[in-house]
């Protein structure tokens, strides 16, 4: 009977203490890693979700910069830390892209990180120098095709904005050759002088200089046009069709935090997603909110990690 008792009472009292831990949940601060430099897309988006969490859950959910190793420094600290919701991080395209670009990753994406829920997601733009006789994917094609190897185009090695224009050479069967950079700001900045031909970037990183005419953009990575250029078509509308390249980032735990509380922080973000200045804010960076459940961003996951691998393999990118 008391053998009995223990088999009952045990299971009952530990999915109390979860039940209690979630409804406490948070009752001191929490860290939301941003694994990046202060001032980019995932500092903004962080700040957003952090202020409106804030308010919502009466306690700071506080955005810590911790930069370095193309984000992974940041998300191997999160997988690394206690199970209890207090230590969080914004991952995303750039950790799937990690996990095959470099030699050595202290933890693995899809096994060592909790998805609580996808956050949104980022389109690029395909900008040229308006010396560069193109105002089309189709004419970027055709010029390639024409002049084999001579184009070029700058990123930072392994970036999502160096494997969009490698996935175009894959698909298109052209040759625009890479040009290293440490960032996209200097890329940027060698288009608009003209030191080079081309670069996918950031929408908020060009848009000035699209509407000043030092840049001409000619296609959206994305399957759907921004807003911010909406007579501007998809690569994908516009000369090699299927080619997608979305940016996307979500918000992960560490493995093993309990389900109620990842449960409750993916319902209070999917109600901060619906404040219009939360839409605002999102709009002016190029951004679109995606919330997800942890199942489906659980699946991204896996499948990004899957599909950037190919892409960096035929890419020949590695960072050590």
């Amino acid at each position: 009977m008391h053998r009995f008792v223990r088999l009952v009472v045990a299971p009952l009292s530990l999915a109390f203490a979860v039940v209690c831990t979630a409804q406490d949940y948070p009752n001191r601060p929490v860290r939301v890693i941003d694994p990046f430099s202060p001032g980019g897309a995932t500092d903004v988006l962080g700040r957003i979700v952090g202020q409106k969490l804030t308010e919502r859950l009466g306690q700071p959910f506080l955005v810590e910069n911790r930069p370095g190793a193309g984000g992974h420094i940041g998300a191997e600290a999160v997988a690394k830390s206690p199970p209890n919701g207090y230590m969080l991080v914004i991952a995303g395209v750039p950790h799937a892209i990690g996990m095959t670009l470099y030699h050595k990753v202290g933890y693995d994406m899809a096994k060592d990180l909790a998805p609580v829920t996808q956050l949104a997601t980022f389109p690029s733009l395909i900008v040229v120098h308006p010396s560069l006789p193109v105002k089309s994917i189709k004419e970027l094609l055709a010029l390639a095709r024409a002049r084999p190897g001579q184009l070029n185009s700058g990123a930072n090695t392994g970036s999502p904005n160096h494997l969009a224009i490698e996935l175009m050479n894959s698909m298109a069967k052209i040759k625009i050759v890479h040009v290293g950079y440490k960032g996209a700001a200097p890329a940027v900045t060698d288009a608009v002088a003209g030191q080079i031909d081309l670069v996918s970037a950031g929408v908020p990183s060009v848009l000035g200089y699209v509407h000043s005419g030092h840049l001409r953009a000619i296609a959206v990575t994305s399957m759907k046009r921004t807003p911010l250029l909406p007579d501007v078509p998809t690569v994908n509308e516009s000369g090699i069709p299927g080619y997608d390249v979305t940016s996307w980032y979500g918000l992960y735990s560490a493995p093993g935090t309990p389900g109620a509380i990842i449960m409750k922080l993916n319902a209070e973000i999917a109600t901060v997603f619906k404040a219009t200045d939360v839409a605002e804010r999102l709009s002016a960076l190029g951004a679109q909110a995606a919330p997800s459940s942890p199942e489906q961003l659980g699946r991204i996951t896996r499948d990004e990690i899957a599909r950037w691998a190919e892409v960096v393999k035929a890419s020949g990118a590695t960072v050590n």
